[in-house]
């Protein structure tokens, strides 16, 4: 091959390699776009359903700098790329972990103010309090969630929003059975009238002795969730031992194909016998 002929094929292997790169990172670039415009909007209304008011921008790189950090340390910690790309993972379903637990939280929180709320409430019709009278009585003595989930409810029907779509966000915002209930009850009043200071004392007991059986069934089963944490945990903290009493043994497991096989089996067996554990110890009242 003449020099000339070397010097055309080496220009052609650096045209498309130099074509491939461009495509590489027009895609990168516009699927890393897509994201963050997706965990921008979804931060925003997540935040916005805690009350809870922050620049998305700043969460998108508090973000970026968890998946950074857990991808380096990962890596690090195993010398394998295949653990930073693990950790890269867990970096980026964290926060999404974090907001079912937090929105789980608050959903829990504003069942167990609702009975007191509603008792409040049903003595204020006694004493010949409006409804809307006795909602802003509770709303300034109430705690979050139940008083900013009330105040936005009573704010919204100041501006122009009836009781019916009001009621209706509200029970989008707080989708449990309680609310259900409570909406109902509300609703039936305001058409067709009624006593709506029993109906409410009823509501409330109910809720009440509902949140009493389903605290002791956490506490009876207690005990099995905690045992399936230990379970869950225990062959992640075992490889973590073995990596350091065996590196050279255990290298293996994260280098070759195989011992990717054997981590995919480890957590497909995990993750199925958690979720077995769970399905067990959970009980729907």
């Amino acid at each position: 091959m003449n020099g000339w002929q070397s010097w055309a094929v080496a220009m052609g292997v650096l045209v498309c390699v130099s074509l491939l790169v461009w495509i590489a990172h027009g895609l990168v670039r516009e699927s890393l776009s897509r994201y963050r415009a997706v965990f921008t909007e979804t931060a925003r209304v997540r935040m916005g359903e805690f009350f809870f008011f922050v620049d998305v921008n700043q969460l998108w790189f508090a973000h970026v700098a968890i998946i950074g950090v857990l991808a380096a340390a990962c890596g690090i910690l195993a010398q394998s790329w295949t653990m930073a790309a693990a950790g890269a993972v867990a970096g980026a379903a964290l926060p999404r972990y974090v907001a079912r637990r937090l929105r789980a939280r608050r959903m829990r929180r504003f069942d167990e103010q609702l009975p007191d709320a509603l008792l409040a409430l049903a003595s204020a019709l006694r004493a010949g309090a409006s409804l809307q009278a006795g909602l802003r009585q509770i709303v300034a003595e109430s705690q979050p969630p139940l008083g900013q989930e009330l105040a936005l409810m009573l704010r919204e029907q100041r501006f122009g929003i009836g009781m019916d779509q009001s009621l209706a966000h509200l029970h989008d915002r707080v989708p449990t059975e309680s609310t259900s209930l409570v909406v109902a009850a509300l609703r039936i009043a305001a058409d067709t009238g009624g006593n709506l200071a029993e109906t409410l004392e009823r509501i409330g007991a109910t809720i009440r002795a509902r949140l009493h059986m389903e605290g002791r069934i956490r506490a009876l089963t207690a005990q099995g969730r905690l045992q399936s944490r230990i379970v869950g945990a225990l062959p992640w903290l075992l490889i973590v031992a073995l990596h350091y009493l065996e590196p050279e043994t255990m290298q293996r497991l994260w280098t070759t194909a195989q011992g990717w096989a054997v981590l995919a089996l480890v957590a497909s067996l995990d993750l199925l016998g958690l979720w077995m554990i769970s399905r067990i110890v959970r009980i729907d009242v």
